[in-house]
């Protein structure tokens, strides 16, 4: 090295000669680097230090010089011979680049040949370049994975172990630290020793091998302008070496041998097995007794069988709790360590007695007695006398009682039973025993032995024999009932059948019926068969009255009843005609506006009192009138406008129409009723009566307008009323007079019924109208007396003590036709109200009726003939 310096240093002084020599031939002086120290990244790049994580491509420096005659100047950048090249530089700028990945741990410094020319000289200086760290190595380990052996006695902060470990960087990125991922073990973070925790032991017996993980970690460095940690992770495995540290133990106890009545001397009683502890390299091991034979046992040294060594007789105990000792024998023939336990050997026995059942003369299996239902609970069943025994000793002579039967009716005591026992039965569910349900009750009386193989058991027959008392109420079929019956049922007829039964025997089983209620006058009931029945004298009304209800009653012979409800429902029938309120009508017709006219049906349901009407005949022209059949509205055709179009199609002058009207009820039978109604008809503007006339006939479709204006008209009257009253207030309390009180008696005015007459004409002749023509009625019908119940059985009524007021019945469903629906008429304000009820009419009645109604026709025909 020394030599190549020294020719480098003279290659540098001949050259310095040359250019001397040069110089002071031609004046040319070389080029140079500045040279700014070993921190700066402008210069000649000497000393210059870079990290081993600098990316490639960077720019790491810029070469920089000049030349003293000021020409332009020019830079180079070569290696030795066979090295890697590193660097590369622009010849123009000097900027020098990273080309090759630097690695510290690989080559630490590398020798660069920088260069300055200015064409005519070039300088050329050799540089180093130091490369520095940079944390970018893990710890290696040196000796791991490793498998150590380690003996089970090592006492606890023992080293039995050092790790070791490398790693190439410098600095703190080269420092190590270890970790471990055990509570076993512990290590020394900085020299890797590895010992057992102080405190803690090994164990072959509870592990024979430990794999313990070791984490060696660096200090940690820069890496790529961050803070970089590295670790590594290796397994160390440790083997336990037994020692012999642990006494021998038994298996499978606790131990428990029986000794049985019929055993011999050399009989075997139980063998007792034990081992060493140090199962890795155990020692052979001996028994022993400690204490507790009595020197009635014998144990076998080797092989640990218990013999029995005199006759089950002459055993002082029932029960032996011997001590046994096993024992280790090391290899020189010594007892070592040992373990002790206990072997409980039991002087049983044997099972040759079943459990027996005794009564008052021996044995006995069949037991009976005879008792009233419903005893109280708890009560003793004092007429059973039962013993049970077993003639066995200890365990054998332990057994169960239970009582298998209906339900859970009685109880057994007691229930468990040690050689011999008073059995006891006591009620345990006296609502069950029931005569009604059971006449006698059978049970099994079963003795079943708890603690031996054997099991043996014996079985008694218990029979109780029940008698009824008069325990249950008379109870209804349903707890209400549903009847209806037609309004024309005769006096007698039956309305509905009830019954209620009582299930106890005999006299206590007889039910007698009443009724009560304030909806029963009018009913019967046989007291004994429960048929509800009508009066003799009662006669049904369906619209007089369609509903009642009242209660039943039924009761035994000792007072004990139960109520049920009855609601009976009158059926309609169809027994009244529609009639209207007379058979002959006047009314005037305004062109426009229909007339209407009512006719009343007095049964009191639908279909019997809804009406259908229809016009039956028109004179002198049938094609002029249309009627509503819902509501008797009779209105013109929709094509009369105008008096004009009547005249023109009747060829008529007088517009005075006579209608034969015909109201029909929808019962069944139907029933019919005809009326004559005249009508003159006039147009709008022919009404006289004003400005309010006039507003009545334009509003006349518009019924709100109408009730507006006659709001308004009585709220203006009101406030004029508060005025007056509160002005003679105040001028009667200036006065300070006394005002005598005053009586006003008005005379009640006569109510006028309403009618049908133009108020335009005058009142014509009464005898002039129209002869009515009946139809002849249609014949009765006779409808059967149907009843029938709906009855409920899953309803819970509490029933009122009587005579407390029955509630009403449910609403009867209500009626849907099959056609359109129909409305029940109202009273109309044009026909004047009649009575309720109508006389009956004769059949004379009715021809003398018609015969009036056919002269009235012929006379009113005879008085428009003469108009003509």
């Amino acid at each position: 090295m020394r030599i190549i310096m020294l020719c480098e240093l003279y290659k540098a002084l001949m050259y310095s000669a040359m250019a001397f020599s040069l110089s002071s031939a031609q004046a040319d002086f070389a080029p140079y680097f500045y040279d700014k120290g070993p921190y700066s990244h402008n210069g000649n790049l000497a000393l210059f230090s870079l990290s081993e994580d600098t990316p490639v491509g960077t720019q790491i420096y810029c070469l920089n010089g000049t030349d003293p005659e000021g020409q332009e100047v020019r830079y180079g950048l070569s290696f030795d011979p066979g090295s890697k090249e590193y660097f590369a530089v622009d010849p123009i700028s000097g900027n020098v680049t990273l080309v090759a990945q630097l690695d510290r741990e690989k080559q630490d410094s590398i020798d660069v040949l920088v260069s300055i020319t200015d064409g005519q000289s070039k300088v050329v200086e050799k540089v180093t370049i130091f490369v520095m760290d940079a944390n970018d190595e893990k710890p290696e380990f040196q000796n791991m994975p490793e498998i150590i052996d380690v003996l089970e006695t090592t006492e606890s902060g023992s080293s039995i172990y050092k790790v070791e470990t490398v790693d190439r960087d410098t600095g703190s990125g080269g420092s190590v630290t270890y970790y471990l991922q055990t509570s076993l073990f512990a290590i020394d973070r900085h020299s890797g020793v590895f010992r057992i925790k102080f405190g803690e032991k090994l164990d072959y017996e509870k592990a024979k091998t430990h794999f313990v993980t070791v984490i060696a970690k660096d200090g940690g460095g820069n890496f790529n302008g961050k803070e970089q940690f590295m670790s590594s992770s290796a397994t160390l495995t440790i083997n336990v070496i037994d020692a012999q540290d642990t006494p021998p133990s038994f298996i499978g106890t606790p131990y428990f041998g029986y000794v049985y009545e019929i055993s011999v001397p050399g009989s075997e009683i139980f063998t007792v097995v034990a081992k060493d502890g140090d199962v890795g390299n155990p020692n052979p091991v001996v028994y022993s007794f400690d204490d507790g034979d009595d020197g009635v046992f014998y144990i076998n040294k080797t092989s640990g069988c218990i013999t029995l060594q005199s006759l089950p007789i002459y055993l002082k105990r029932e029960i032996f709790n011997i001590k046994v000792r096993a024992s280790e024998v090391n290899p020189e023939g010594r007892l070592t360590d040992y373990g002790v336990t206990t072997v409980v050997i039991r002087v049983v026995d044997l099972n040759n007695n079943p459990p027996t059942f005794y009564g008052e003369n021996g044995p006995k299996n069949m037991f009976e007695l005879t008792m009233y239902e419903h005893p109280p609970e708890g009560e003793i069943l004092r007429g059973l006398k039962i013993t049970v025994n077993d003639s066995d000793q200890g365990a054998n002579a332990k057994f169960n009682l239970r009582l298998i039967g209906p339900g859970r009716m009685l109880r057994v005591v007691p229930q468990t039973v040690l050689n011999e026992a008073q059995v006891t039965i006591l009620v345990e569910d006296s609502a069950a025993m029931d005569y009604e349900k059971h006449h006698f009750l059978t049970y099994k009386l079963l003795a079943v032995e708890t603690d031996t193989p054997e099991r043996f058991s014996a079985t008694a027959d218990i029979v109780i024999h029940l008698l009824d008392t008069n325990d249950n109420s008379p109870k209804f079929s349903s707890d209400y009932y549903i009847a209806r019956i037609p309004e024309n049922s005769p006096g007698g007829s039956n309305v509905v059948s009830v019954t209620a039964t009582d299930p106890d025997s005999g006299p206590w089983g007889e039910v007698k019926y009443s009724i009560y209620g304030s909806g029963a006058d009018l009913f019967l009931i046989q007291p004994s068969s429960g048929i509800i029945y009508t009066q003799p004298w009662a006669s049904l009304d369906a619209e007089v009255r369609s509903k009642y209800n009242f209660y039943v009653k039924a009761e035994d012979t000792e007072g004990k009843y139960s109520l049920a409800e009855v609601f009976v429902t009158v059926l309609d029938l169809n027994d009244h005609p529609p009639a209207f309120n007379d058979n002959f009508l006047e009314t005037t017709m305004v062109i426009g506006a229909p007339v209407k006219i009512e006719a009343q049906d007095d049964d009191a349901e639908v279909p019997n009192n809804v009406i259908e009407y229809a016009i039956m005949r028109a004179e002198p022209d049938n094609n002029i009138f249309d009627i509503n059949a819902d509501t008797g509205e009779i209105m013109l055709k929709s094509y009369i406008k105008s008096m004009a179009i009547i005249q023109n199609i009747t060829k008529q002058r007088d517009c005075t129409w006579s209608l034969v009207v015909q109201a029909r009820d929808r019962g069944q039978p139907s029933f019919t009723t005809t009326a004559v109604v005249k009508i003159d008809i006039t147009e709008a503007t022919q009404l006289s009566g004003g400005p309010l006339g006039s507003f009545l006939m334009q509003s006349r479709n518009k019924p709100l307008q109408i009730l507006g204006m006659l709001a308004g008209v009585i709220s203006l009257m009101v406030i004029v009323t508060v005025i007056i009253s509160t002005a003679t207030f105040m001028r009667n309390k200036k006065s300070n007079r006394i005002l005598p009180n005053r009586r006003v008696r008005r005379r009640p005015k006569k109510q006028r019924a309403w009618d049908f007459k133009n108020p335009f004409k005058k009142p014509e002749n009464p005898a002039e109208k129209f002869r009515v023509e009946e139809e002849e009625r249609e014949p009765e019908v006779i409808v059967e007396n149907v009843n029938y119940n709906n009855n409920v059985s899953n309803v819970v009524r509490h029933w009122p003590p009587p005579p407390c007021a029955p509630s009403l019945p449910p609403p009867p469903p209500t009626y849907t036709p099959e056609g359109r629906q129909w409305t029940v008429p109202t009273v109309s304000a044009t026909v004047a109200v009649r009575p309720k009820k109508k006389p009956v009419m004769t059949r004379q009645d009715t021809v003398n009726k018609a015969m009036v109604s056919e002269l009235k026709m012929r006379l009113e025909q005879k008085r428009l003939l003469t108009h003509h």
